[in-house]
């Protein structure tokens, strides 16, 4: 069985030879191909190199094209500094007043170099290894790019005295989210998944009235694509599980966090849970042996719904032996 007919099968609840290896690899695998994080998240080649000699390396089931939340912030015209060994960062907001919504407008990712950059790596693992590992692509979340544009301190004054005024933000950001989706699908990404991190901020009544709408419509634009829906929401979401089950998304990754047995009575058979042991505590500070006591609780937990994942992303410094040692559990069962 390859991954990506044990992926389909674990989603389809037919029988699999192992449950799958999920995690999330940026950082650590720029780190462990010897190249700087800077060319990793501007060059297609990199990326799909890492994710690559990863997933045969470490038995992680899934090539993603995900290593950072600004790909579409670039598009749209926020400042986004590309540094030689780190994460890009955004260093002036795009929206600074109210008035300047008004002047955006989602564009062809085609012609974004930083999107576009996302779609080659695309197209570079159907080519070659699109029959073996099936390809994540990703988006942002509308709310999470509501505050690449604006800044997370002004959006959330904003939620609260101009609610009118982050409905067309977010409006804006799904249009362009819908964009992306669509032609990362056309390039060959069976799943598309949705960082929406921001959303973990909130409370439950801001999430259901303005987050959850755009995830569901975006979401259902995946489906009628063809693709699947992964919805990622980093940090604390224990007060958002109900309604992020009410998304639509196939897998929902829960970061460590919640606790996951909570999760599971939350969302029910409505989505398979991703997750979630400790990324730092357990996988990069921990030992081999505190990793697959933390794998093998995952699995007691979770049973036939669970797909296995660290609760984030795998950390840049991570002893590859801890991450050999998820794939050397799964293979246990």
């Amino acid at each position: 069985m390859n991954s990506i007919e044990r992926v389909e099968n674990r989603l389809s609840g037919k029988p699999i030879d192992r449950v799958p290896n999920l995690n999330i690899i940026m950082q650590f695998a720029a780190r462990y191909i010897n190249v700087p994080y800077g060319k990793y998240s501007t060059d297609y080649r990199y990326l799909v190199e890492g994710n690559m000699k990863c997933c045969h390396d470490f038995g992680i089931d899934m090539v993603s094209a995900i290593s950072d939340p600004y790909r579409e912030t670039s598009g749209l015209g926020g400042c986004i500094s590309i540094l030689e060994d780190d994460v890009p960062r955004c260093t002036d907001y795009y929206i600074k007043e109210y008035s300047d919504v008004k002047k955006l407008k989602p564009i062809d990712p085609s012609q974004s170099e930083r999107m576009n950059d996302r779609l080659n790596a695309i197209s570079l693992y159907q080519q070659e290894c699109g029959s073996e590992f099936p390809i994540l692509g990703w988006v942002e979340g509308a709310f999470a790019e509501a505050n690449n544009l604006r800044g997370v301190y002004h959006l959330m004054i904003d939620l609260h005295k101009e609610p009118e005024f982050v409905k067309e933000l977010i409006e804006l950001c799904l249009e362009q989210s819908i964009l992306f989706a669509r032609q990362q699908i056309k390039e060959g990404a069976q799943y598309i998944g949705i960082g929406d991190a921001t959303a973990s901020l909130v409370s439950p009544k801001f999430y259901q009235e303005l987050i959850l709408p755009a995830e569901k419509r975006l979401i259902d634009e995946i489906h009628k694509n063809g693709a699947r829906a992964k919805l990622h929401i980093c940090g604390n979401t224990t007060a958002l599980l109900d309604l992020m089950a009410e998304s639509g998304a196939d897998i929902i990754d829960i970061d460590h966090l919640v606790d996951l047995k909570s999760a599971f009575e939350k969302i029910g058979e409505k989505a398979l849970i991703c997750g979630n042991f400790d990324p730092v505590s357990i996988l990069l500070d921990g030992d081999v042996e505190m990793v697959k006591e933390s794998v093998r609780n995952c699995l007691d937990i979770g049973k036939d719904r669970i797909i296995i994942s660290a609760g984030c992303e795998v950390p840049k410094f991570t002893p590859p032996e801890n991450l050999k040692s998820v794939a050397e559990v799964l293979a246990e069962r």
